[in-house]
């Protein structure tokens, strides 16, 4: 089992919406089952927030002052940001919720919502923010494994993972067998990769994360 959040590490449902009303009465709601908030006026504010990179999720309102919602989802995107998003709105429309879904929002509820379809959005959202962070994490650390290959044992993994044997291998780079035998378990060593299928994952993961 992974070890337990530190309260920096607890997921954060941040609120934006300029009405003061809309933000008290979220905030109690999701604080009445045990979940951080916090809340902002605009969307000025919630990027001048200390932890942007908090974990968690966004309930964004789509008539904001200065940017509407729908851009700011869009400006996150720009920075990399890729916190879910609940959209809430008293204006909504077809068209509006079709351009925030595809644009990868988690919900569009229209107010007034009931308190409860709102908590199992969040609810979604905060999962989909943890998946999404564990697998970039392991992203991370097969970067850095690949990092600490040397380029022959590149070429190797490259090989062995395309499906060739150790002698086919070496008749292509010109090394012996043996040679590319032990490259090849150097390369398992450093991946920590327990078997050729494992191997064949991560290579997988890699290219499609390139």
């Amino acid at each position: 089992m992974p070890p337990p959040m530190t309260p920096a590490q607890a997921p954060v449902v941040c609120i934006v919406d300029d009405d003061a009303a809309v933000r008290e009465a979220l905030d109690s709601l999701f604080r009445s089952v045990g979940l951080n908030v916090a809340a902002f006026g605009s969307a000025a504010d919630f990027l001048a927030r200390d932890n942007a990179d908090a974990p968690g999720c966004l309930v964004l309102d789509v008539r904001l002052p200065g940017v509407n919602g729908l851009d700011f989802q869009a400006q996150l995107a720009a920075m990399d940001n890729h916190l879910p998003i609940v959209f809430m709105t008293g204006h909504g429309d077809i068209p509006m919720s079709v351009r925030a879904m595809k644009a990868g929002a988690l919900d569009f509820l229209s107010k007034p919502f009931r308190d409860q379809d709102m908590l199992d959005a969040v609810s979604m959202a905060i999962e989909r923010d943890a998946i999404g962070r564990r697998d970039a994490d392991a992203i991370g650390a097969l970067r850095l494994a690949y990092a600490s290959l040397t380029p022959r044992e590149r070429e190797v993994m490259h090989h062995v993972t395309a499906g060739l044997m150790n002698k086919q291998v070496g008749g292509l780079l010109g090394l012996s067998e043996i040679t590319v035998k032990i490259h090849r378990g150097n390369v398992m060593r450093k991946m920590a990769a327990r078997s050729l299928a494992e191997l064949v994952r991560q290579a997988e993961a890699l290219a499609a994360h390139s």
